[in-house]
């Protein structure tokens, strides 16, 4: 599962309720960079070929991490949350728990070796609760060959994630929260697509306008497809918000 993320909560900087701090001395930390820092290795080459491009003081970006945190677009991390059963049959105190303590350790182990385009910063495995599991935190990033070489852009990540999990595993076919997960993520990318092309197309709608106002009979009728073109492509996208819209409905249960 997916959360919010409290690097100081995965750290016990403080302790919650649920947790037992006699056996926190049990969890294991894999790493525990400072965000800032990992941003700063990340994005400061690619943010001052951005900044030396720039001749208008008001595009120029002071610091990418604040950037992503005051924005909408992107989270300046992300979480994921592994665990192997629950408290009745994989308990941390029991040896099962034990096992499945290894099993995540494991998965760990390799974690961004497998998934390059993941930068984790700070990671935990927790054995002070009910149950072991695992915490990763981690900056989704790609190369980009518009301003910025290297962005934030945790959309492009997930489709690739996707593209992997349909071709190596059977998660889509057996597992119901995954084949919505994967579903949104697509819907995502054909809304997308679908809005470069109205922007394309009303572009060129504009190009020739001109000459269709000087009667131009061939230009009108280039007009009157795209317009029915375009207006075609707006009920897909009504369809397809429609969709995912469903979709979210069904991960919030």
């Amino acid at each position: 599962m997916t959360g919010k993320g409290s690097v100081n909560h995965n750290s016990r900087k403080f302790h919650a309720k649920n947790t037992d701090p006699e056996r926190s001395c049990l969890n294991v930390e894999y790493c525990n960079e400072n965000i800032k820092d990992v941003y700063h290795e990340l994005f400061d080459e690619a943010l001052a070929r951005y900044n030396e491009k720039q001749t208008r003081s008001d595009r120029r970006i002071d610091d990418y991490y604040e950037k992503i945190c005051s924005g909408k677009q992107e989270k300046p991390f992300h979480e994921i949350i592994l665990q192997i059963g629950n408290k009745d049959d994989m308990g941390a105190k029991t040896e099962d728990g034990q096992l499945a303590a290894k099993i995540l350790d494991k998965y760990m182990q390799d974690f961004q070796q497998r998934n390059p385009t993941l930068r984790v910063f700070s990671a935990y495995l927790h054995m002070d609760e009910a149950t072991p599991h695992l915490h990763i935190d981690f900056i989704p990033y790609t190369m980009s060959q518009q301003e910025l070489n290297k962005m934030v852009q945790s959309k492009e990540v997930m489709v690739r994630l996707c593209v992997k999990i349909v071709a190596e595993t059977d998660l889509y076919e057996t597992d119901k929260e995954v084949q919505n997960l994967i579903d949104w993520v697509c819907l995502l990318e054909q809304i997308k697509e679908n809005n470069n092309t109205i922007r394309n197309l009303a572009v060129e709608y504009k190009k020739i306008e001109p000459d269709c106002r000087e009667g131009m009979r061939a230009q009108l009728e280039r007009m009157k497809k795209l317009c029915k073109e375009r207006n075609r492509l707006y009920e897909k996208q009504n369809d397809l918000k429609g969709q995912k819209w469903k979709i979210e409905k069904s991960l919030e249960r």
